[in-house]
């Protein structure tokens, strides 16, 4: 099994800096060599979407269907309190928290079929738990759940959390802060291993039920990566450790691969688009699409969903999804291009080609963006291999959406450099070989707000940036 790597590259001087590595292997849930036909991934990706899409518009971003293998397509391992312990968690731009199972837990897994040793996060061994209270200003409603009680005005309870999901599973606990452990290297021509941690807030679950209590693919938690402020990302960010952008390269080949980089990877031709605002999820607005650089008659008004979500960037959807106004004129576009090499075939309802020569004959798609950026994809970017067929069929990824949002998954989003720059509200992208290394900027922006309560290390904020 092939790893992706988080990087995190701290400078802890100005005058004299010194470069610090951490790393946190992850590896991809469903590995790219793995024979799936593609009714299986698109029945995955409808148990994600929806998920992370049915508290679009509501106080309430978590719903859907709670399988375990809809939270994300990548684990890492990472290790919580003192004496810390390790974890592993699924990834996830779905989910804005980090959460773990607790002890004691009613329902929780203690087994996995994916081979995973599963634990729990012990406040009692932990001699830096520290309980969060409902008086506490992070202990919003969105954290909470709809099914949740905390009145800020109870300064002595705590803030406690319920997700119910739609199949009828559910997930309650509570929210605490401890302690967040990295493995670091530091120095170039000497370096040197040590520790260094952050205190973050995190939910410990202490009941789960339905789905939630399956073992076939259990893990110890979620390590989110969404939008709010309750992510790591952003607590890292409040405290003026790191600042608020993440960045990912997933490789296509094999069995994926890559990176995932708290902080911005640097490379000249990054485009960048503005997110759409005061959203649950990563959403850009597309304006038109082209194939083989020729516009294709489509309405804008297409891409604008009634709730004015545009299209959702989601590395934990597998496949990619357009509206049927899209779709179709697409598709139509592909075959045309494709008819004179490659034979039209249908495999559980998606357009696939017989070809007998390479993919190269299948031509290139340009999104175009808000802001002037342009998304081309190759067609290894947007086809998927189905050997179930004959070995020479190719199906284009993309399936069509009837009032629901468009979104960009895994199979267009790998073999290119993506940034979240919180901070500026924008998504930037370029195409880049993610088995190669990257330059990642270590500049703090200096206007950033500390959050008062945050807990600070011995180093000030301008010492301590994230490479």
């Amino acid at each position: 099994m092939q790893f992706i790597y988080i990087t995190l590259l701290l400078l802890a001087s100005i005058a004299a800096p010194t470069v610090c590595t951490t790393t946190l292997p992850l590896k991809r849930v469903i590995p790219l060599k793995h024979r799936i036909k593609i009714d299986t991934l698109i029945a995955r990706d409808r148990v994600r979407h929806s998920r992370i899409l049915g508290g679009v518009g509501v106080n309430f971003p978590v719903q859907g269907i709670a399988d375990p293998n809809s939270f994300g397509l990548y684990t890492t391992k990472l290790k919580l309190g003192s004496p810390p312990r390790e974890f592993t968690v699924l990834i996830d731009t779905g989910s804005d928290a980090l959460m773990v199972n607790c002890n004691p837990c009613t329902g929780c897994p203690h087994s996995s079929g994916l081979g995973i040793e599963l634990n729990f996060f012990d406040t009692t061994s932990s001699s830096t738990a520290a309980l969060v209270h409902c008086s506490d200003p992070i202990c919003s409603p969105t954290v909470q759940g709809v099914a949740s009680s905390c009145s800020h005005k109870d300064k002595h309870n705590q803030c406690r959390y319920v997700f119910k999901f739609q199949d009828n599973s559910a997930a309650s606990g509570f929210y605490l802060s401890d302690n967040m452990y990295f493995d670091t290297t530091i120095g170039h021509s000497s370096p040197t291993s040590v520790s260094s941690s952050a205190a973050v807030l995190f939910g410990c679950s202490t009941d789960v039920s339905g789905g939630l209590t399956k073992t076939a693919r259990a893990f110890d938690g979620i390590f989110g990566f969404g939008p709010n402020d309750v992510s790591v990302v952003s607590q890292l960010s409040s405290q003026g450790k790191t600042p608020n952008v993440f960045s990912h390269c997933l490789k296509g080949d094999g069995n994926g691969g890559g990176i995932l980089v708290i902080g911005e990877i640097l490379e000249p031709n990054t485009v960048y688009s503005p997110m759409v605002p005061s959203q649950f999820h990563y959403v850009l607005n597309l304006q038109s699409i082209s194939v083989n650089g020729n516009l294709l008659s489509i309405n804008p008004a297409v891409f604008v969903t009634p709730h004015d979500k545009g299209i959702v960037v989601d590395s934990g959807t597998t496949l990619a999804y357009l509206a049927q106004e899209a779709y179709d004129p697409l598709v139509n576009a592909i075959t045309t291009v494709v008819s004179q090499l490659g034979s039209p075939a249908i495999s559980q309802g998606s357009p696939c080609y017989l070809v007998s020569t390479s993919i190269d004959i299948f031509p290139s798609i340009t999104f175009h963006f808000a802001g002037g950026a342009p998304m081309v994809l190759k067609p290894a970017q947007y086809l998927v291999h189905n050997d179930f067929l004959f070995a020479s069929t190719w199906c284009i990824g993309f399936q069509k959406t009837q009032g629901e949002p468009s979104i960009l998954g895994d199979l267009v989003l790998k073999d290119r450099i993506i940034v979240y720059d919180l901070d500026n509200q924008r998504i930037g992208w370029t195409d880049y070989d993610c088995s190669m290394p990257v330059n990642v900027s270590m500049t703090l922006r200096k206007d950033k707000k500390i959050n008062p309560r945050a807990k600070r290390s011995g180093a000030s904020s301008s010492e301590i940036r994230i490479l």
